[in-house]
């Protein structure tokens, strides 16, 4: 007897820890300190050193000066890092997974409107993960200039820069379907070793001069940023003040890959150690500030200049390696980002690989790709450093300012703490809201380049999520039972050839007791598909790494089979062997009859028939009656849903027997006009034809998702269009379905601790 749908999909909800993640433990905060913090970790490098060249040199360093920009990167780090995302953000995860689109999970059906900010927010981000690591590896390729026997080799050359960063680039994106968590254990040594130098040749320079301790007063940041007698650029300073706490986000994006715990644990000795190297710098500015010599250099970097001669070959070689670290933590970050998108619909389906034992660590070979092209573009593009830096940050801000908006929601809407949400918003949105007028300053010396990647990856989310609603209006699931009598008697009509024993249809919707009309439109409509046993299949990925089950709903058929096939993150999709098996215990339970073949080339004939695949494709066809703009959306979005690759090859079915159909978008149809027959001898002239309405059936499928402004825009289009599907379907009257969602948030979105 057949487990009730309700039951059944009861069962197939996944059985998730709340609690649980990746927990704290000594490899682990060894691997956070190599993923997460390059990119923070070496803003020491260039911060002081852009602040100073901004304000006028070395000359211009005065003991307020040097205090109040080190107040201003201290407090920074402060607000921006420990307390907006460290103490606040990490706080708003989705089952352990961090990121602006995990945050928008959240607080989604909050409000329509909220789905753009996280759009704008991800896309921006997404960007800068593209042009860090360009920034990064030029950056240090470049300072090994300042090493004599480097310079010998290297010169002035800047081709040969060029072809060493892009040598190295190739390597460090090659590295990544090792995984994060063998990446990081072999980064994390050496990351460990730079924050420890980073305190140490501070605290030499610090120990000197204990003054520089004054700036720890906020005020001191407060004056220097509004005093035009001490701060020559103006607000303008924040943008190279914003330098020191540019890998905030990817922290926050990180989190899924190392947990939670490992980056409590790990932030308080990365933080002590950068704030020691800005004040050991302030120190030596303020002992040397009025050395002639030390003016005379030009683009005088006191990172380097304060550490001792025997020492700055080590220091340059030691910030080499950390800043090629530093991309690993965007590059990471972006994978995090991407999936959280793709669970949205905000980005079509990629296959994601999970190199280790922990789902939160993972590797998308095609995010992969186009990082590592876009990387080598940049580099080609821009070719020095110095170009490129005018154009960091500026994505990061934007970013920054949305992630605001959407914590802001998420206090006050659903932890309900609106007294903290309000102060929350306006403080933070004054700071990042300075800090990004400030960098648009950036926008013609190459923050173009991010601006327009930005946009480029906006423009495929909305045409994902606009392309995702356009569908929906005409989308229905029809109940299973209604079409049980027409399914049997084409199994055993004769007249028509056997097309399979088998005959397998991937479906996305994880229901028991409802298909897509478009599938049952395949097997009676467009051509019947006999077969001895229909089987529709969905494939879900589980929390825990080798799980094997599958749930069945034979709807108390012996030719009908819908079935969930549950799989763990780390086994391979391939699901002809599996659906082999699951054959092979229906026969053995004696639910179906054994489909012997009478010819074989084994000795012993296999209970279990042969197999085929039909993967179903949506298309537009010249009938269908939608606006030239949606038209044109969803031709893009079945454009960039070829590109990602087809499902044949992610489930393992390259070498099976597969059909691929291509079924219409159904919409609203173009009215046809009525052909007039014309007798063979007549030569009379035709007559202007009539017009008729054609009305192919159209129905929606209805589901309590929250609605943003690309699904509330189609509503009435939906509703009309359901209202159709009652009249034209056979069982059309209850042709409404939500699929489930096995990574769901619960309904209330309050799955947080």
């Amino acid at each position: 007897m057949a487990a009730s749908p309700k039951a059944v999909a009861a069962s197939s909800r996944p059985r998730r820890s709340k609690g649980a993640g990746i927990p704290l433990s000594a490899s682990m905060i060894l691997v956070t300190l190599g993923v997460v913090y390059g990119d923070i970790g070496t803003s020491p490098m260039y911060t002081l050193k852009a602040i100073m060249s901004g304000n006028g040199g070395l000359a211009t360093m005065s003991t307020d000066v040097v205090l109040g920009a080190l107040s201003l990167i201290i407090w920074t780090l402060t607000l921006i890092t420990t307390v907006k995302y460290v103490l606040i953000a990490m706080k708003a995860d989705n089952h352990n997974e961090g990121g602006i689109f995990a945050l928008y999970s959240l607080v989604k059906r909050c409000g329509k409107w909220l789905i753009i900010p996280a759009m704008v927010g991800g896309a921006a981000l997404l960007a800068d993960g593209i042009l860090t690591p360009a920034v990064t590896v030029t950056t240090a390729i470049e300072g090994l200039r300042t090493v004599d026997f480097c310079y010998a080799i290297i010169g002035d050359n800047q081709g040969i820069v060029v072809a060493i960063t892009l040598a190295i680039l190739c390597m460090l994106f090659l590295m990544q379907k090792a995984g994060t968590s063998t990446i990081g254990k072999a980064f994390g040594p050496i990351m460990t070793l730079w924050f420890a130098f980073l305190g140490v040749s501070g605290l030499m320079h610090v120990i000197g001069n204990v003054g520089v301790l004054r700036a720890l007063n906020p005020i001191r940041g407060i004056t220097f940023l509004f005093d035009g007698n001490l701060n020559a650029a103006g607000l303008m300073v924040l943008g190279n003040v914003f330098l020191c706490t540019t890998g905030a986000e990817a922290l926050y994006s990180d989190m899924g890959h190392v947990g939670k715990a490992n980056i409590y644990a790990s932030w308080p000795f990365v933080k002590l150690c950068l704030i020691v190297n800005y004040l050991g710098q302030g120190a030596w500015i303020l002992a040397n500030n009025a050395n002639a010599g030390l003016m005379a250099i030009p683009d005088l970097n006191p990172f380097y200049q304060m550490l001792p001669e025997q020492l700055r070959v080590f220091a340059i070689i030691l910030s080499a390696f950390a800043a090629i670290i530093a991309s690993q933590a965007l590059i990471t970050g972006s994978y995090s980002i991407v999936s959280e998108a793709v669970r949205l619909d905000l980005m079509p389906h990629m296959r994601v690989n999970y190199p280790s034992e922990t789902k939160g660590q993972i590797y998308i070979p095609m995010v992969n790709n186009i990082m590592w092209v876009g990387c080598m573009g940049v580099v080609l593009l821009f070719r020095s450093s110095e170009h490129m830096e005018a154009a960091y940050g500026l994505a990061i801000t934007v970013t920054m300012l949305m992630t605001t908006i959407l914590l802001f929601t998420y206090l006050s809407k659903v932890r309900h703490q609106t007294a903290v949400a309000v102060p929350f918003l306006v403080f933070f949105g004054a700071i990042e809201g300075m800090f990004f007028f400030s960098s648009l300053t950036k926008f013609f010396h190459g923050g173009y380049v991010t601006v327009l990647l930005a946009t480029a990856i906006f423009v495929v989310m909305y045409v994902w999520r606009r392309g995702t609603a356009i569908e929906r209006t005409q989308t229905v699931y029809l109940p299973v039972d209604k079409y049980l009598d027409q399914l049997f008697d084409l199994s055993h009509d004769e007249d028509y050839p056997l097309l399979a024993d088998n005959l397998v249809f991937l479906t996305n919707d994880s229901s028991f007791d409802k298909l897509d009309r478009d599938v049952l439109y395949s097997i009676l409509d467009k051509r019947p598909k006999r077969a001895k046993a229909y089987y529709f299949l969905n494939v879900q990925v589980t929390d825990e790494p080798y799980t094997h089950e599958y749930i069945v709903n034979n709807f108390d058929t012996d030719f009908l089979f819908k079935v969930q096939l549950r799989l763990g993150f780390k086994v391979n999709q391939r699901v002809n062997t599996y659906l082999y098996q699951i054959v092979n215990d229906l026969v053995s339970n004696n639910q179906i009859a054994a489909q012997n073949h009478k010819y074989s080339i084994y000795r012993e004939h296999s209970k279990v028939g042969d197999f085929r695949f039909c993967l179903l494709r949506k298309v537009i066809s010249p009938e269908t009656d939608i606006p030239g703009f949606d038209a044109r959306v969803m031709e893009l979005k079945y454009l960039i849903r070829r590109m990602c690759g087809s499902p044949a090859k992610w489930y393992g079915l390259e070498s099976s027997n597969i059909i691929f159909e291509y079924v219409p978008l159904f919409s609203k149809a173009k009215r046809q006009h009525k052909l007039t027959r014309i007798e063979y001898a007549s030569a009379k002239p035709a007559g202007r034809p009539a017009s008729v309405a054609a009305s192919p059936a159209i129905a929606a499928a209805a589901d309590d998702e929250p609605e943003d402004i690309f699904t509330s825009a189609m509503k009435d289009e939906r509703e009309k269009n359901l209202a159709d599907a009652a009249r034209a379907f056979v069982g059309g009257d209850t042709a409404s379905f939500k699929p489930l969602v096995v990574d769901e948030e619960d309904k209330d979105g309050t799955d947080v601790e």
